[in-house]
């Protein structure tokens, strides 16, 4: 019973962080043709416009808040291995699938939350960015708290996969 719940929730934690990705992707896709876009305007055209680089940086932030909880499902996220490699093998599944999630939940809850309370009141006052396109902000203030969110759930799986692991192996010592 326990084994297929996770593979239910890994499948469903696998399509939202892919599409975390390909949403990331098409984003750093039009971030590419905004910039040469800008570039061109500037240099060629002599007429500079400022909302290439606006646009540009929100989608940064969309970018890296969507993409994050892919890369960490799939294991492709930056870890600091000179620490962990001098430990048995044992010990290092021990450290990166539990010790490590939980350390980057208390985190990403803090995260989270507060994102969503800063996006919430952003909502609420309907801010608007200070430029002279004033853009609302709200859309991308709730961006971070979803895919924040969305990282959480992904380490959760992670830790109960690490956990029930480090349970079998201890059943498998004791057999």
């Amino acid at each position: 019973m326990f084994k297929k719940v996770m593979q239910n929730i890994d499948h469903i934690l696998e399509r939202a962080s892919y599409y975390g990705m390909l949403v990331s992707g098409v984003l750093i896709l039009i971030m590419a043709f905004l910039s040469t876009y800008a570039v061109a305007r500037r240099y060629l055209l002599h007429n500079p416009e400022p909302y290439s680089y606006e646009i540009g940086m929100s989608f940064l932030v969309a970018c890296v808040v969507l993409g994050i909880a892919g890369l960490q499902r799939i294991g492709q996220n930056l870890r600091v291995d000179f620490i962990t490699n001098r430990f048995s093998e044992s010990v290092q599944a021990a450290l990166l699938n539990i010790l490590v999630p939980i350390l980057a939940l208390v985190y990403i809850t803090i995260m989270t939350w507060q994102s969503w309370d800063v996006a919430w009141y952003s909502f609420k006052i309907h801010e608007l960015s200070q430029s002279s396109w004033q853009e609302p902000l709200f859309p991308l203030k709730f961006v971070v708290p979803v895919g924040s969110g969305l990282l959480w759930l992904v380490l959760l799986a992670q830790l109960i996969r690490g956990v029930n692991s480090l349970v079998q192996r201890i059943k498998k010592i004791r057999q």
